[in-house]
């Protein structure tokens, strides 16, 4: 028998969607259900490789976490990477095309095909789906092109909800204006709406949720307070967080924003310091140069905003400037780029804080590791990314894997290494910046509340159809 499909939709970008249907997924299975996550087409330059191969969004693989499966690529078929000349479809979770808004839209129909493969995949293998849309469900002029919304609501005759942010403000215009918009067929397959990040005490929006159920003529299935305490991965870098905390003595760092910047997950441990996108005015100890999903194109920015000449002095006058990923490919002698794989710009030099040479090619590596740094530190991390660097005069490395070869590079004043993830390691923090982290929370603990503040507060779930009693 084919899975339940359950969708979930917002009224807006960042209004909870992932958020919500991470935490439906820690409660079905906290109650015994075999559910996946899905999400057919996600854009976001934080994405995690499975195990099996491929690469996907951040925010499904958390879904999978709380669904206590491994990730995989049907949760989440369609990546796309934007980048400065367009996006880069990652399909089936390994490289496709490169492609500019409109040509993406002209292969809706050639990649319906695979989301629904991909779904009918999970469907074969699990009891409920729960399925992730994007942005705002009234993008009324994208509905004929639409992958991930509504139109998968109807092609699949999903079950769903609707997620808003009260936050934001506008909580009764966003919900009965997106129930307004709906044509028979969407309206019939709602079941109702969720409000979401809502502040102090509930009970003062009791008479909102009768004036919205009244009008809607669905039912609301709770308001859900804001939870500080329940740490996930942000899904694309909308959501990097705002600083906070004094930097301890000897430990000031400032973080670089590039304009593709990727995986800003492998900063969650350093809450104190700066994210810049122009020279600051004060010195740092440590400058980090991170991921990006443009390395040219952005070490063209770097220089066009001031940044690498101020990054070249905190360098001189004693900062370590560490690179991961891109940023890594930043600091070498130079970046070729042959067959114009991310840019029309074919070479570039680097920053030359590093004896590197970098080669962009088709080739893609994404792949999950476990390394040892030179001061014996054990711990996992992940590489994605395109092109082969080159060291010269065999300069000791960042980290060794377990086959005996390394990675990265380690110069007086100077740090690369391809490991996404290294920095989340409170011992790797402690061995680079002599100042070890608070850890991370433990992702089961937070799945696990995750799931309770969805059970204290959900109501009327028998409406979802799901077969699932109240809590």
């Amino acid at each position: 028998m084919p899975a339940q499909p359950l969708f979930i939709g917002g009224t807006s970008s960042n209004a909870g969607k992932s958020w919500m249907a991470t935490a439906i997924c820690a409660w079905l299975r906290r109650r015994g259900v075999a559910v996946a996550p899905f999400k057919a087409q996600n854009m976001s330059n934080h994405s995690f490789p499975c195990r099996g191969g491929g690469e996907i969004g951040r925010a499904q693989v958390a879904q999978a976490e709380a669904c206590g499966l491994e990730p995989e690529p049907a949760m989440n078929p369609i990546l796309l990477k934007p980048g400065a000349t367009g996006c880069h479809v990652v399909l089936n979770g390994h490289p496709w095309k490169t492609l500019p808004a409109r040509g993406y839209y002209e292969a809706a129909a050639e990649l319906r095909g695979h989301v629904r493969a991909a779904y009918e995949d999970l469907a074969r293998r699990f009891d409920v789906i729960v399925i992730e849309g994007a942005g705002s469900v009234s993008e009324l002029n994208l509905r004929e092109v639409d992958l991930v919304n509504l139109g998968l609501v109807t092609a699949l005759d999903a079950p769903w909800l609707l997620v808003a942010d009260i936050e934001r403000g506008g909580v009764f215009a966003s919900i009965l204006g997106t129930v307004g918009l709906l044509n028979p067929h969407e309206r019939a397959l709602f079941r109702g709406f969720a409000i979401n990040k809502f502040r102090g005490d509930l009970s003062l929006f009791d008479d909102g949720v009768r004036l919205l159920e009244t009008r809607t003529a669905s039912p609301c299935f709770g308001v859900f307070p804001f939870a500080a305490e329940i740490a996930l991965d942000a899904e694309d870098s909308l959501s990097i967080p705002a600083t906070h905390g004094e930097p301890p003595p000897g430990a000031r760092i400032a973080i670089v924003r590039f304009p593709c910047l990727s995986n800003a997950t492998d900063f969650r441990l350093l809450t104190w310091a700066d994210w810049i996108s122009a020279p600051p005015p004060d010195d740092y100890d440590f400058v980090i140069l991170p991921g990006t999903r443009s390395t040219i194109p952005d070490l063209s920015w770097l220089r066009a905003s001031g940044l690498a000449d101020w990054i070249a002095s905190q360098h001189r006058r004693g900062a370590t400037v560490i690179g991961i990923c891109g940023g890594f490919q930043m600091m070498g002698r130079a970046i070729h780029d042959p067959s114009a794989i991310e840019s029309e710009v074919r070479h570039a030099h680097g920053l030359n804080l590093l004896p590197a040479d970098t080669v962009m090619h088709h080739d893609k590596t994404t792949c999950v590791r476990t390394a040892t740094t030179a001061a014996g530190t054990s711990f996992a991390a992940y590489e994605i990314h395109i092109g082969t660097t080159t060291l010269d005069g065999a300069p000791p490395p960042f980290a060794r894997f377990a086959d005996g070869r390394d990675d990265g590079a380690c110069v007086p004043g100077a740090i690369g290494t391809y490991l996404h993830g290294a920095l989340e390691h409170p011992d790797v923090c402690a061995e680079l910046f002599r100042i070890a982290p608070p850890a991370a929370a433990d992702r089961s603990a937070q799945y696990d509340r995750l799931a309770d503040w969805f059970e204290r507060h959900a109501r009327n779930l028998p409406h979802l159809g799901l077969g699932i009693a109240a809590p």
